[in-house]
């Protein structure tokens, strides 16, 4: 599989972009790896770097955003933190990604057994973690379904609370980024929220957190987040 170029990323639209993950992420559940030279995709790119996707994963050793999409050297730009939020850094990360280097698809994904979330459904506080948790905690409360057992020891409540969090992440970076709620306006780019189960290897994009203006949803506005 070829490197990334300029021109081949200038080609790719957002729900392109999204095409693409979700057929890497159909190899890898069958095994079935893309042939690459990384190496030579490693000289290809030393010039230059024209990833497609933005990818806010977990730091979690299961969740490779590279290998559970099937994607090779300067394909996606990888941004991993503990229970997938975002802070400042991260959003200026996203937003020279995305304005600066052409990406064009910017994909929340969490995971099924996250640890941040169990311990941010067990209010676990520790050194610079309890800061991180904290960004999970309201995920947490706006659960609302289930009345009692709500710890890390119910799995149905952790899985719960790791949708809601995905969803809350996607809307926070449009929120909070002028420069990233524009470019989905005028359909330059894509957010979208999913969830990698790391039994099946399978990623669920959620449409309901699928914010693309194209042909196929051309009358999404950013303003629909507002209501």
């Amino acid at each position: 599989m070829k490197t990334q170029t300029k021109e081949t990323q200038a080609q790719i639209t957002p729900r392109k972009a999204l095409e693409i993950l979700q057929d890497g992420n159909d190899r890898f559940i069958k095994n079935l790896k893309a042939n690459r030279n990384l190496l030579q995709q490693a000289n290809d790119t030393i010039e230059g770097q024209w990833p497609f996707a933005t990818i806010l994963s977990c730091i979690d050793s299961r969740t490779s955003a590279e290998l559970i999409f099937d994607q090779g050297l300067g394909d996606i730009f990888s941004v991993r933190i503990a229970g997938n939020v975002v802070n400042t850094d991260i959003l200026g990360s996203m937003e020279f990604a995305c304005k600066l280097a052409g990406s064009k698809l910017i994909v929340v994904l969490g995971h099924t057994k996250c640890g941040a979330i169990k311990g941010a459904c067990d209010h676990v506080e520790m050194g610079n973690l309890t800061e991180l948790l904290s960004k999970i905690q309201p995920a947490v409360y706006q659960e609302k379904t289930t009345k009692s057992d709500r710890t890390s020891k119910n799995a149905g409540f952790v899985e719960n609370v790791s949708t809601i969090n995905v969803k809350r992440t996607v809307k926070n970076i449009i929120e909070r980024s002028f420069i990233l709620e524009q470019m989905v306006e005028n359909g330059t780019i894509g957010v979208v929220g999913a969830m990698h189960d790391i039994e099946t290897g399978k990623v669920t994009f959620y449409t309901d957190v699928m914010y693309i203006r194209d042909d196929k949803n051309p009358k999404f506005s950013v303003a629909d987040l507002r209501h």
